[in-house]
């Protein structure tokens, strides 16, 4: 019983075929914009929230961990 895989082979046995049209959900091109008019929404947000907790910790200085217990 050999210990490695057949080369060009996947879990199942079909090897990689790039002729195969993709399973699911296809979407349409205005579909595609809007999700990616949407990931960029998110990565701007992403970005201030990240800006927005820099200022914050820069404005606070390294005071913030000097109080009393």
């Amino acid at each position: 019983m050999p210990l490695h895989r057949q080369s060009g082979k996947g879990a199942h046995g079909e090897g990689m075929d790039n002729n195969r049209k993709p399973d699911g959900i296809v979407l349409t091109e205005a579909q595609q914009k809007s999700r990616r008019r949407r990931s960029i929404a998110i990565a701007w947000a992403l970005g201030v929230l990240v800006v927005l907790f820099f200022a914050v910790t820069m404005v606070k200085g390294p005071g913030v961990l000097v109080r009393p217990m």
